[in-house]
C-alpha cells in the first residue's frame, strides 16, 4: 500500500553516449529491450515518482528514452566527458527541471532494480524521516579475506590471526553500495554535492541478484541469463 505523502520525487537517469568497457551499453538490447528502458519503466511504474528525466549527450539515447516515455534533457558535452562527475550531471538536470523535494538517481546500468525496490526505498526514507537513502547489497565475499600484495607477492601478514581461525560464515556481514538507487533531499544534495550526506542517511538493502551493475560484457551476460530465467519461471 502506498504511503501518504505530499513530497515530490524526481528521477534522474544520467546516460553518457561514451562507454569504454562495453560500447554503447546504455542502448544495447538486453533480452530484446534497450538497457536504459529497464530503469525508465521501473521509475514510471512507481506511484511516488513525479517525473522521470534522462540526461544524455547522445541523440540515440535521448530518442530511445523519449520513445520509452521519459522526459529528455540534452546534456552539454562538457558534462559528459570521462572526467565529468555524477554531481555535475545531476546538478545540471535539477537546474533544468521542475522543482522537487527529493532527487532520485537511477543508473541505467542497474536493469534488475525493480519498481518495488524504488517504492520500498522511498518508503524507507519516509518512515525514517531521512534526508537520504542509498541502496546496498551483501558482499559476495568478506573483505576480511582480502588485502594488498607486496611486489614479491608474499602473503606474510595477509590475513590476521583472528580471521584465520574463523569460518567464513562466522565473520561479520559486510555490505557494499550497489549503485542502483540513490535518494536525497534536493537542497541538501546541492549543498553537500553528494548523495552521501554526513547525517540522517540510511541503507536500503537489496539482494545480490537485483544488484547486477553492467560495466563489462560478463555483467551483461549475467543480467541476460537472470532475466530469461525469471521469464521462464513466470511462464
Amino acid at each position: 500500500m502506498r504511503m501518504k505523502t505530499v513530497k515530490t520525487f524526481l528521477v534522474a537517469i544520467p546516460a553518457r553516449g561514451g562507454s569504454k568497457r562495453l560500447e554503447r551499453k546504455n542502448v544495447l538490447l538486453l533480452n530484446n529491450k534497450p538497457l536504459i528502458n529497464y530503469s525508465i519503466e521501473a521509475a514510471l511504474d512507481s506511484t511516488y515518482i513525479t517525473k522521470v528525466i534522462v540526461s544524455s549527450d547522445d541523440d540515440e539515447i535521448l530518442d530511445v528514452s523519449l520513445k520509452c516515455g521519459a522526459t529528455i534533457l540534452k546534456r552539454p558535452r562538457s558534462l559528459a566527458t570521462d572526467t565529468s562527475t555524477t554531481f555535475d550531471a545531476v546538478k545540471h538536470l535539477i537546474e533544468n527541471a521542475p522543482s522537487c523535494d527529493y532527487i532520485v538517481l537511477l543508473q541505467a546500468t542497474s536493469p534488475l532494480r525493480t519498481t518495488q525496490d524504488i517504492n520500498a526505498a522511498i518508503e524507507l526514507l519516509l518512515e525514517k524521516k531521512a534526508d537520504a537513502v542509498v541502496s546496498v547489497c551483501e558482499m559476495d565475499h568478506s573483505p576480511l579475506w582480502a588485502n594488498t600484495l607486496s611486489e614479491n607477492a608474499s602473503m606474510e601478514g595477509f590475513l590476521s590471526q583472528d580471521v584465520l581461525n574463523k569460518r567464513s560464515q562466522d565473520l561479520d556481514t559486510f555490505y557494499r553500495i550497489n549503485g542502483a538507487i540513490y535518494i536525497c533531499d534536493t537542497q541538501k544534495f546541492l549543498k553537500e554535492k553528494t548523495f552521501f550526506l554526513r547525517e540522517n542517511t540510511f541503507a536500503y538493502k537489496m539482494n545480490r541478484e537485483s544488484s547486477i551493475d553492467i560495466d563489462e560484457k560478463i555483467d551483461f551476460k549475467i543480467a541476460e541469463f537472470i532475466l530469461k530465467e525469471n521469464e521462464n519461471e513466470k511462464g
